[in-house]
Order: C-alpha cells, then structure tokens, then sequence
C-alpha cells in the first residue's frame, strides 16, 4: 500500500495506526521568516535607495530627520539667520574643558565673520553618511540609529579673514581684563575698600583659529580657554599703615625742584575693619568707618599756583662803609631762594651760619653791651629788618624777633629785628596752606626782599605805628688829659629812646579792613652823648708896665664859661600813623643790635657856641 507523505506508520496491538506529524509550525516559521526578510529587504532598500534623510540625523544643530535633502536644506538655511556662535570659557591650564554653564560667556554673530556655508554640500554630506556602508546592513544601521551629526564643515565654510579677525580680537577683549588689586578711596567718613580681583586672558588668535576651521558646527558654541593672572590682596593693617599719620598738604622739595604729593591723615578699628574685608568676595567694595582728613592743596593745585604771587616785600637803603655793604650783600644772597613748605620754621642764624672772614664777611661797626664797636659781620641786621617787614607784609607768622637797642634810621622803627650770633635771632613760620620763597635783589646801594607764594583770597598787610614815649639823651663831658690842651672829641654819639608800637592791618582784596592787631612793642634805649675834653689852654704871661710907659688897661676878659654846643645828630622819626586798634602788649627789651651809620670822629677846638 502507498504511504501517505507526512505519515508515520506507528505499530499497536490489533492493527497498524497512521499518526499525523509536526509540520505545520515549519511552515509558520517559514513563512515568518520568509516576510522578516522581506521587510527587511525593504528596509534596506528604503533605507539605501530612500529619498529622506534618516531619523536623529543634524545638521549645524537642526534636526533633519525625515526630510528631504531639498527640505532639509531649507530649514539649515532658515536656521543660521542672525545665528550666533556661543564661547564658553574654561580655565586653560586644565586638561579638557568642563562642562558648560546655562548660558555661553560670549557670542559672535555669524555675520560677522562674513561667512559662507555650502548648506546643501552639508546635507549631501548627512545623507551619504546614512548611506555608508553595504545595501545589507544599511537597515540595520537605519534601526539602531540614535543620531547622525554632519562632520567636515571646514570644507563647507569659508569665512572673510579681516571680518573674522576683528570679531575674534572683540571677543577677546570682552572677556579679558587685568588683575586687580585691592585698592581703596577716602571719602568724608569712610575708607572703601575694593578687593583684589584675578585677571583673565583670552587669546584673540585661539578664538580666529577656532572660527576659521569651523570647529562651532556641531552645535554652533567653541570652548575657549583662558589664563589667570592673580590679583594681590592688602590687610586691613596694610591699608591703615598707608592712610595713618598726619594730614599734609602737598609740598615742594627742595633738592628736586618737584612737587611732592599730598598726604590724607586717616584712622579706623583695624579688628573691625579686616572682618568686613574676610567676609568680601573678589571685586567687591567695602564700606570702612574712619576718621578722615583731607589736605587743602593737592598737588595738581599746588602746580598751577606754586610761588605765584608776591606775598609781601619791602626796600631799605644800605649806607655806611663799603665793608658793611659787603655783608649786607652776602647776607642777603645767603638766603636768597630759600623755600618753605608749610608748617616750616625759617631760623636766620640757622640758614646763615657765623658770620666769618672765612666767608667773606667784613668789619663793620656793631653794638656789644651799648657801645659801638667795629666786628666781623657788622650790619646784616639791615638784612634781617628788612626780610622782617617783608614777612609782616606777607601776614606771615613771626615767631621770634628782638628790636635794636637804640632806633634805626633805614627803616620805620618797630618793623626791624636784630640778630647776633649767639645772641637774638630772627625766626619766622609758613603758616599758609602753600610753599613759599625768600627772593633777594641787592643793587645800586638798594636791598630788596620778597616773599613769593600763593594769594588765594587777594587780602594784604600795612604796617603802621605809635609813637608810646620818648626818653632824651643828655650831653656828658669827660675830661681827657691825653687830648691837646684846648680840644674836644665826640667820644659816644647820642640816640633818642622811644616806646614804639606796631600793628598789623589786614584788608580784603577790595579795601577793607579785616582786622587790626597789635604786632609788637618795641623799647629803644637813650644813650647819652659823649665828650672828650682835653686841658684847659695855659694862660697868657702877665705884662709890667714901666714908669714910662703908660698905665696899662689892667681889665680881663670874663673867663669863657660856656658849654660846647651838644650838637645832638637825631634822625627824624617816622611818621606816626595812629592804627584802629591800640593794645598794649610786652616785647623784649635791651638787646645788644646794630648802630645807625656813625659820624667820623674829629678833633675840634673850643669854640664859643653860636648865637
């Protein structure tokens, strides 16, 4: 019998039975695997042969998934108007860039670099990607693709390189900036601190290079990194020890010819203080309480102004031998462009020295202990009143000053001061807000002295004076035996004692009186005159007349009992102004000073006094 195709003859008891077999699940399996294959076939035909981009596939950031090369093109190009290239920064030193923040540090507009991108080369270029590879494999690639990005954008770009080198250079100076230190500014009450802070540096180049090779096209951003420069940071004790100390104006220093700047006086809780700057971050100001004082004259005021005015001067005519005109030239060229910052003390024997033959000084008459004297030196007390009454003119400070023993003659009595070595001095203080400079000039037999500095408010000096008392001298003889008989010498020259005040007045640039003050009392001493007197003539011998002659005329002549004539040589005393004010005050008395000219001595006979 035939045997049916599928059929398994299984032996059993009473007789043979057919069996039907399992062919049926090959058959499904086939036929699954028959369409699997088929489907995927298809896929690998869509999938190579298809006219759309695959899924997840990018260009320049733009998901072009399922579009055609022509769509895809279009919306590449929408997407990069007013595109901009984001810069996130890092620090350089480190090995790769970290992960970036929220939102870039910079940007740079695509138009800016005048760029042109061959967009449909991109998408040709995506799509050849999805192609790569064999037919039999590509639908497996399309199935477990999870994304595509377009590479090799540098041969898709080209980029104007001025335009490009101007927006790098740009974007790097954005975002560098120098390390700053901490710093501070005073105000009226507080110190502000602003803390240190590092600098950054961004190479302009790195970032030129970076956009010409197109290394933004994934996702249009670049990693940039940068190089720190530290920023040096200052105590709160290192602050103090630079705004502590005394305020002072700006100056003038006297070796450089320059001016030295100002200086702000200042004084805070340092504890205090450097708690505020701990708790600070870098860049941040700090608010500091303190006590402040501000100079009146910085230096950039001081430059305009400096020894612009003349403050005060005067003139006095120098007389006498040629030895004293010698000193008085040497003394004032001796001082001549002293300069004085304020608060400066000026000390006449101090800038002078002794007056020695060594430096040229020559003999010329003096007092020592009321009698006239010839000495090293003599009559620089003319140079000394001189720079006195300058000074007072310049409302200057006095702060030491002696009038003469006995008046003089070459300048208004109470405005002179007498110096000695060892002896008086003359000293006077800046006390204006501005350096100022002694000037001397000593020409035809004049001597002139200025004081220079700075006039902020136009007011000015004049001196006047007050006549107290007047004490006179007395003529005194003195017998001389080693005088020729009949003669007579001026032994000491006479001087008038006087009580004099003096004030200082000052007025406003318009004329007005501000103020009148008494300036010093000054007591000059009487001094009698003098003279020698030698012997009294011998008698003429007596005549006998004789018997023939006739009798003689035996009356004698009085005896000439008159006094020589004094002849006192007085100066006339300065006209006496009569001040606002008239206040009493002290001054030091009966100082050895420097006489007036002297007459020359001479001999004379004794005349009978003239009617």
């Amino acid at each position: 019998m035939e045997q049916t195709k599928g059929e398994v003859k299984i032996p059993h008891a009473g007789g043979a039975r057919v069996k039907k077999g399992g062919s049926l699940p090959w058959i499904v399996l086939g036929v699954t695997a028959a369409v699997l294959v088929g489907a995927y076939g298809g896929l690998c035909a869509l999938a190579t042969y298809g006219g759309s981009l695959w899924r997840n596939t990018q260009v320049l950031g733009q998901d072009v998934g399922g579009l055609t090369p022509e769509e895809a093109v279009a919306v590449v190009e929408d997407s990069l108007e007013g595109r901009e290239i984001g810069l996130y920064l890092y620090d350089g030193t480190l090995a790769a860039a970290p992960e970036r923040g929220e939102r870039p540090d910079a940007s740079i507009a695509l138009a800016d670099l005048g760029a042109e991108i061959d967009v449909p080369g991109l998408v040709e270029l995506a799509q050849q990607q999805n192609h790569n590879g064999s037919v039999l494999t590509s639908g497996w690639r399309y199935l477990t693709n999870k994304g595509t990005t377009s590479y090799g954008l540098g041969n898709h770009l080209q980029v104007d390189a001025a335009q490009t080198a101007a927006a790098a250079e740009a974007a790097a100076s954005a975002l560098s900036w120098d390390a700053q230190d901490t710093s501070y500014t005073l105000t009226d009450d507080t110190v502000e601190v602003t803390m240190a802070q590092d600098g950054r540096s961004v190479n302009a180049q790195d970032i030129q290079n970076a956009l010409t090779r197109g290394d933004w096209d994934l996702d249009m951003s670049l990693d940039i990194g940068y190089q720190t420069t530290n920023g040096q940071n200052q105590t709160a004790q290192q602050i103090h020890d630079q705004v502590f100390g005394e305020m002072k104006n700006a100056r003038y220093d006297i070796e450089t010819g320059s001016i030295i700047p100002e200086q702000t006086g200042a004084d805070f809780d340092i504890p205090a203080a450097q708690k505020l700057l701990d708790a600070a971050a870098p860049g941040e100001t700090v608010r500091i309480s303190a006590q402040i004082q501000f100079p009146a004259v910085t230096a950039e005021t001081l430059e305009a102004v400096l020894f612009r005015d003349v403050l005060g001067e005067c003139t006095t005519i120098a007389g006498g031998t040629g030895g004293r005109q010698t000193n008085i030239r040497l003394s004032s060229a001796g001082i001549n462009g002293y300069v004085m910052n304020t608060g400066d003390v000026f000390s006449y024997n101090d800038v002078l020295g002794q007056r020695t033959a060594a430096k040229g000084y020559q003999l010329a008459s003096a007092y020592i202990q009321g009698e006239t004297v010839d000495t090293i030196g003599g009559g620089i007390c003319q140079t000394s009143s001189t720079l006195y009454l300058a000074c007072l003119r310049a409302n200057l400070e006095i702060t030491e000053r002696y009038a003469h023993r006995y008046t003089p003659s070459y300048i208004d009595w109470g405005m002179d001061a007498t110096v000695s070595w060892g002896g008086p001095n003359y000293r006077f203080t800046n006390n204006t807000d501005y350096p100022i400079k002694i000037v001397t000039s000593y020409e035809g037999g004049k001597l002139t002295i200025k004081i220079l500095g700075t006039n902020v408010d136009g007011s000015y000096v004049k001196m006047t004076n007050k006549v107290l008392s007047t004490t006179p001298f007395e003529t005194v003889y003195q017998d001389d035996p080693s005088l020729p008989a009949g003669t007579q010498q001026v032994k000491t020259t006479p001087y008038t004692g006087h009580t004099v005040r003096s004030y200082r007045n000052v007025y406003s640039a318009s004329g007005e009186l501000i103020s009148s003050e008494l300036e010093a009392v000054s007591n000059y001493k009487s001094r009698n005159k003098v003279i020698l007197r030698g012997p009294a003539p011998a008698a003429a011998p007596e005549e006998i007349p004789t018997e023939t002659q006739p009798p003689a005329d035996t009356t004698a002549p009085p005896a000439d009992t008159t006094p020589p004539p004094a002849n006192p040589t007085e100066p006339n005393p300065p006209a006496v102004t009569e001040p606002p004010v008239d206040v009493p005050a002290s001054n030091p008395t009966d100082i050895p000073s420097e006489p007036a000219v002297e007459p020359p001595v001479v001999v004379i006979p004794i005349q009978p006094e003239e009617p």
